[in-house]
């Protein structure tokens, strides 16, 4: 099932060209910005999650709404640094996710398919990832790489978004609009193998990235296990799974494109018309 939100926070069902509002069908969402399908996921893993129906729901084309991030305000979003070996080449890294460990995003980095990404520096390069997201549907505390699916809610495509400067990730990759995801959540039923998904990012027309999940340094179950033995995880957090080779600098007007197999097809443009001079940031001593 591809679960989407769309129209100011309406729950769908994608089904072909054409979405089932659903909404009714979930209640109240109780998480504020989180978002009715961040509250459906936590009901579920509470056991009182309804079982959704879309024969009930009203039916609408898919080029007649607006589709909007499927899950706008994570609890939180967990990244994987360089958990392919090519990127780590590319790089030119000395150390891998195995070393580094994982680091954690601001979730108000958060947009969705359609938006833009707006770039904060007009003289530091900022680039493009792309990316598997893996939503978590049960609370997860060290569990095993064995069972580490068992807590997993579904998939979707998402962008880790990155300034090119000194510094830590946590804040290179948290700028508001950095962390696209979309355009539906495709629920676990629906991807029996998440080490087995043929990845592409478009830039501008050219194909940068092109990848398979079965290259991941820690694959799904890894890091599930491994973030999961850090900190707890819970229902509707979101592991962004690392990039491979191919980043490269986004500049004002381009179309980033993520598409993986079985999920679907993530676009956003970007926007550099409020870019200012890396010196200019609050605190720089130079300015």
């Amino acid at each position: 099932m591809r679960l989407a939100l769309f129209n100011q926070g309406r729950l769908g069902v994608v089904d072909g060209d054409t979405i089932i509002d659903v909404t009714d069908q979930v209640g109240s969402p109780s998480t504020g910005a989180a978002g009715a399908l961040h509250h459906y996921i936590e009901t579920l893993a509470e056991g009182t999650g309804p079982v959704l129906v879309p024969s009930r729901g009203r039916r609408a084309p898919l080029s007649e709404v607006t589709l909007e991030a499927p899950l706008p305000r994570p609890g939180k979003i967990i990244g994987a640094p360089v958990n392919y070996l090519d990127h780590k080449a590319e790089m030119d890294y000395p150390t891998s996710i195995a070393d580094l460990g994982v680091f954690l995003k601001a979730n108000s980095s958060v947009i969705g398919p359609g938006q833009a990404i707006v770039l904060p520096y007009s003289d530091q390069r900022t680039d493009q990832e792309g990316e598997l997201g893996v939503v978590i549907g049960r609370t997860a505390s060290r569990v095993s790489a064995e069972d580490a699916l068992d807590h997993v809610f579904g998939y979707t495509c998402l962008l880790d978004i990155t300034v090119r400067s000194g510094e830590d990730r946590s804040t290179r990759k948290s700028f508001d609009t950095f962390t696209p995801i979309g355009p539906w959540v495709v629920t676990a039923d629906g991807i029996p193998d998440p080490g087995r998904l043929d990845l592409r990012c478009d830039v501008a027309g050219e194909t940068r990235q092109r990848t398979n999940t079965a290259d991941l340094i820690f694959g799904v179950r890894e890091l599930i296990a491994y973030a999961s033995s850090v900190m707890t995880l819970y229902p509707g957090d979101v592991i962004a799974t690392g990039t491979p080779a191919g980043v490269g600098p986004l500049a004002d007007g381009d179309r980033v494109v993520v598409e993986i197999e079985r999920i679907g097809r993530l676009e956003v443009s970007v926007d550099g018309s409020q870019a200012t001079s890396y010196a200019s940031r609050p605190g720089d001593r130079r300015s």
